[in-house]
């Protein structure tokens, strides 16, 4: 499910850059990097365009107006993926020669890694920016490759359904040897991982991107926490919450109870999670008392055993 971002403009011009990642790295405050040609600013200008005009619904980019070789994209995780109803942020820089060299790109981890291609220092590996083999039709086409191709194929084909699968040394043989078992705990772990990544977003939202963080956690914040619970005692597959005739409470890919070390941090995080969307103005329903509830249910039971086991004993 893609979210409009309450009335986030898709595409914008902002002012401050501070944030960037590339920005950081070289503390370069120019109107722009001093090596950009007539010939690269005429192609920025022309990216600006195409993302202005074309961008979809889960998209947004904001560009800089004192750096117009630097922008910043946020993503939302599509559905059907462990990382549906997130938020994923990518800095992403024009070399001095573009479009003859491919855009830089850094994700921002908040050192966590979610997926094969996305590391934790914010290295991005793609073929597409000559970062990851591929094949020649996979790589950087000066007269072809576009921004808006490069945030597309990040949202399809690394923020995929199956993550797991995306590096080759941990996908190909595994594949023939329980890889989909290998996959689930994959996605689960990548679950979780994006759940803290809410958190950290929620605590402290991008520059510039503020009002997009608080509205979409505030539209989706509900669900996130649903589909956290059903993941917890097993009534569907990770990635599949949601899954179906299109309403919030279908559950689709029922897989049985999952490991005890994701259900304790799904636990964990449901009452953070739960106070942060309750900040944004979201309905965040009983979820922690269920899980309150759930102990009381457990401690009465452990008492009723011992009490029968001190009884029979008798």
């Amino acid at each position: 499910m893609s979210s409009d971002g309450g009335a986030f403009p898709r595409f914008d011009v902002a002012a401050d850059a501070s944030e960037h990642s590339y920005l950081t790295k070289h503390q370069n405050k120019a109107i722009c990097s001093p090596n950009i040609s007539a010939d690269t600013h005429k192609q920025i200008m022309r990216e600006w365009r195409i993302l202005e005009k074309h961008l979809p619904d889960s998209i947004w980019v904001r560009v800089y107006e004192n750096r117009i070789d630097l922008l910043t994209a946020a993503i939302a995780g599509s559905q059907g993926t462990p990382y549906h109803d997130g938020l994923y942020f990518f800095d992403i820089r024009f070399p001095h020669d573009y479009p003859n060299s491919p855009p830089w790109v850094r994700y921002r981890s908040f050192g966590f890694r979610m997926n094969p291609n996305l590391y934790a220092n914010g290295r991005v590996c793609l073929s597409l920016i000559n970062t990851w083999v591929g094949n020649r039709t996979e790589k950087w086409n000066p007269g072809d490759s576009t921004i808006l191709q490069l945030l597309i194929s990040i949202q399809g084909l690394v923020l995929n359904e199956r993550p797991y699968y995306n590096e080759p040394t941990l996908g190909v043989l595994p594949r023939m040897f329980s890889g989909d078992k290998m996959s689930n705990v994959y996605s689960e772990d990548t679950f979780v991982l994006s759940c803290k990544t809410m958190l950290c977003l929620l605590r402290r939202p991008p520059k510039g991107f503020e009002s997009l963080v608080k509205s979409h956690f505030k539209e989706r914040g509900f669900e996130i926490l649903s589909a956290m619970m059903a993941y917890r005692s097993g009534e569907c597959r990770v990635g599949c919450y949601g899954i179906g005739d299109g309403g919030g409470s279908s559950v689709q890919g029922r897989k049985g109870q999952p490991p005890r070390k994701f259900r304790a941090e799904i636990k964990q995080l449901v009452p953070l999670l739960a106070t942060a969307f309750a900040g944004t103005g979201a309905s965040v329903g009983n979820f922690v008392e269920q899980l309150a509830g759930e102990k009381v249910e457990r401690d009465r039971g452990c008492a009723c055993f011992c009490l029968s086991f001190l009884f029979s004993s008798l």
